[in-house]
C-alpha cells in the first residue's frame, strides 16, 4: 500500500506542476532530485520569477530509516523504523491582493503496523477579502464532504489553533483545513483516505487559479508591496518559530534547502508598526482571529 501511496503523490506533483506552469504563463518548475543517505529521496520543484509567482515550490519526497530518540520525543511515538510520504507546496505571488497558499498530504507509517495520514490547505491573505475567504472555505467543504459530514468543521477548527501565530495573537491568514493522525474506521478505509489526500491536492490548482483570478484585477502601488511584504514576514514567523514540520526538518537533520523552499524570496519587518486607521490594512489585521464563520459570512455579502 505504501508503494501505491507514494506513486499516486508523484503523479499529483506532475499534476500540480502542469496547472500552476498553466496560470503562471510565463515561468516553469526547475527539478532538483535528491537522496537521503538514511533511507529514500525526493523531487523538489521550484518555480521563480514569473508572471504570477515571485517563488513557489512543489515538493514530493518519500523517505525512510530508523526511528532515532530524537524523532521519539518530537513527535512522541514508539518503534523502530518508520516511512513518510507526501506533497507539500507554498506559492508566493507577485501581486500583493492575490494571496499566498500552503497545501500539505502525507502518510506516515511506524514499522508494518502503525500509520495515519496528514495534511490540509490553508490561505494566507495579504489583504483579507471576507467573500473570497468564503469562496475558498466553499471549496474545502465540498471536497470534505464527500468524505465525511463532520471533516469540514473538524479540520477547520484545528487549522484555526494550529496556524496561529501567539507572539502576535494573530492567525496566519483565513486558515482552511488540517489533520493528523487520520486512519481508517468503519466509515472510512484507507483506500478512501488516500483518495481524500488527492482530491484536496487536485483542487488546490484550481481554488489558487479562482483566487488569482479575483484579486489579479485590482491595481497595486507600492504601499501595496509594502505591506506585502510585512505580511510575508509574518509568514517566515510562523514557519521558522512554530511550525512543527519546519522545526523537526531542521532539528533532524532534514534536507535545509527543501525544508525552507516555504520561504519567500523577499519580506520584510517595520519596527512597531500600526496601520492607518479604517486603512484596508488595519481591516485585514481585525480578521486574522480564530473561529470566523467564513461560509456564513460569503452568504451574506453575496
Amino acid at each position: 500500500m505504501k508503494n501505491k501511496i507514494a506513486q499516486e503523490f508523484q503523479a499529483l506533483q506532475d499534476r500540480i506542476c502542469a496547472h500552476l506552469e498553466s496560470l503562471d504563463g510565463q515561468s516553469n518548475f526547475q527539478e532538483d532530485l535528491w537522496q537521503r543517505e538514511e533511507g529514500g529521496g525526493g523531487r523538489t520543484r521550484v518555480i521563480s520569477h514569473g508572471k504570477v509567482f515571485e517563488k513557489g515550490g512543489v515538493n514530493f519526497s518519500e523517505v525512510h530509516g530508523p526511528v532515532t530518540d530524537l524523532m521519539k520525543k518530537q513527535l512522541k511515538m514508539e518503534g523502530d523504523t518508520f516511512y513518510a510520504t507526501g506533497v507539500s507546496i507554498v506559492l508566493h505571488p507577485h501581486h500583493p491582493f492575490v494571496p499566498i497558499m500552503h497545501m500539505n498530504v502525507r502518510y506516515f507509517q511506524l514499522d508494518e503496523t502503525d500509520y495515519w495520514f496528514g495534511g490540509g490547505i490553508d490561505m494566507t491573505p495579504h489583504y483579507v477579502n471576507p467573500a473570497q475567504a468564503g469562496i475558498f472555505h466553499q471549496g474545502l467543504k465540498k471536497i470534505c464532504d464527500k468524505y465525511h459530514p463532520e471533516f469540514y468543521q473538524k479540520f477547520k477548527v484545528w487549522a484555526d489553533d494550529y496556524f496561529f501565530i501567539p507572539h502576535r495573537n494573530e492567525t496566519r491568514g483565513v486558515g482552511g483545513i488540517f489533520y493528523d493522525h487520520l486512519k481508517a474506521t468503519q466509515e472510512i478505509s484507507k483506500e478512501q483516505l488516500l483518495q481524500f489526500a488527492l482530491d484536496l491536492g487536485d483542487v488546490f490548482a484550481y481554488l489558487y487559479a479562482e483566487q488569482y483570478e479575483m484579486g489579479t484585477s485590482k491595481e497595486f502601488t507600492e504601499e501595496h508591496i509594502k505591506w506585502r511584504n510585512l505580511r510575508r514576514g509574518r509568514y517566515v514567523e510562523f514557519n521558522l518559530v512554530h511550525d512543527r514540520g519546519t522545526q523537526f526538518g531542521l532539528k533532524t537533520g532534514g534536507r535545509i534547502e527543501s525544508i525552507l523552499m516555504s520561504l519567500p524570496e523577499t519580506a520584510s519587518w517595520v519596527y512597531d508598526f500600526k496601520p492607518i486607521t479604517n486603512s484596508d490594512e488595519e481591516k485585514t489585521l481585525s480578521w486574522l482571529k480564530k473561529d470566523v464563520d467564513w461560509l456564513s459570512l460569503c452568504a451574506k455579502i453575496k
